[in-house]
């Protein structure tokens, strides 16, 4: 079977295990995280007091809407109804309304037309959602949001070292959450980081993952705890652990010289193989963009979507369908209001194989049999 995705690791993650159980043997938020956060921060190019890590991406959300609108009673946050359902969930978690918004046609991102027709007095943020690791025309997102006085918190889950005009995602985010859960870019096994040049926000969040103990960060790092304290506001317990940050110092190292290539070259073998295939329309990337993609949608035309899946199943290839939109499920909305081309491309979008461990060979396989299917 050809996986859909998975995890990439080796001797060289479990020998970073090891040595967080053997040699420190404290398995909890410590040294080990705080050494994680300032590789992130170098690898970005930021502080390191910009990034809180915590035990996964849908955490990164949660802290991230809380702490940008939450406190504002019946907030409003803007959302691509065509993303997973951790973005709509940690917006609803963290006490605001999650806004289903339309998406375009031609690469699955915000239809901000849609996003402005949906604006009310109640509306504070918007939460652009990096499909595939594309971050689209982020000016314009920011200029939409500096017109409507809003936070820009980016679900950049699919697009941690992806880049906008030579800069790496997150690096000049309002706030930007990444996700580094099993089958991401780069993986802690779970984890996830806010990024933020706010420091107020990034003080929120960093409180907020150790149960909004104050300070508990400092102490932790120190390798104590805080036991005569204050809490002020709700917390949780969101924190990453010493052996998911041990991992994912591991897999960041690996990512610029073995996971972003691997994955780019993979991907430009499908749009090599099928950007001429009648049946198949590939999404498009925009040139001011720096695409390293965690999952290769492509839309199959003319109803056959269902059965180039199974021919592909039948083979051996695993395929995914990168998302039902959010509007269609019951806890937020039923369907009650039709978002047409999320609609549209949900009935079309088909996710074949992407990950480093596949080859080039298995690419052409993969594209050998869609094509087939289509004809």
């Amino acid at each position: 079977m050809m996986r859909l995705s998975r995890s990439v690791v080796g001797s060289a993650e479990a020998d970073a295990v090891t040595r967080v159980l053997c040699e420190d043997g404290y398995l909890g938020m410590g040294s080990e995280v705080q050494k994680f956060e300032e590789d992130i921060a170098s690898f970005l190019g930021v502080p390191a007091s910009h990034v809180v890590s915590v035990n996964s991406g849908t955490a990164a959300l949660h802290l991230a809407a809380e702490s940008a609108v939450g406190d504002i009673s019946g907030a409003e946050v803007l959302i691509p109804s065509l993303t997973f359902v951790a973005s709509f969930q940690a917006v609803r978690a963290a006490g605001a309304v999650p806004v289903a918004c339309d998406v375009l046609e031609k690469n699955g991102l915000l239809d901000l037309q849609d996003a402005e027709r949906r604006l009310t007095e109640h509306t504070k943020a918007v939460m652009p959602v990096h499909y595939a690791g594309n971050p689209g025309d982020l000016d314009a997102v920011y200029a939409f949001a500096s017109k409507h006085d809003l936070r820009v918190i980016e679900d950049a889950a699919h697009a941690f070292g992806c880049q906008y005009r030579g800069r790496r995602v997150g690096s000049f985010s309002d706030v930007a959450c990444f996700s580094f859960d099993g089958i991401k870019n780069i993986t802690c096994g779970e984890g996830g980081c806010i990024v933020t040049s706010d420091e107020v926000i990034a003080e929120r969040c960093r409180d907020a993952r150790l149960l909004s103990v104050a300070k508990d960060t400092e102490k932790r790092f120190s390798g104590q705890r805080s036991w005569d304290f204050d809490v002020e506001r709700q917390g949780w317990r969101y924190h990453m652990s010493n052996i998911m940050a041990a991992i994912g110092r591991v897999q960041l190292g690996r990512f610029e010289q073995e996971f972003a290539p691997a994955r780019r070259e993979l991907a430009q073998r499908y749009r090599e193989k099928l950007r001429r295939v009648a049946g198949i329309a590939l999404l498009e990337e925009n040139s001011d963009t720096y695409v390293v993609p965690h999952i290769f949608p492509v839309r199959i035309l003319d109803g056959k979507r269902e059965f180039a899946s199974q021919l592909l199943e039948q083979k051996g290839i695993q395929v995914g369908r990168h998302y039902k939109p959010n509007h269609l499920l019951t806890l937020f909305g039923g369907g009650r209001e039709s978002l047409p081309i999320a609609e549209k491309l949900y009935s079309e979008l088909l996710t074949l194989p992407l990950h480093p461990a596949l080859t080039l060979s298995d690419i052409d396989e993969v594209c050998s049999v869609l094509i087939q299917s289509i004809r």
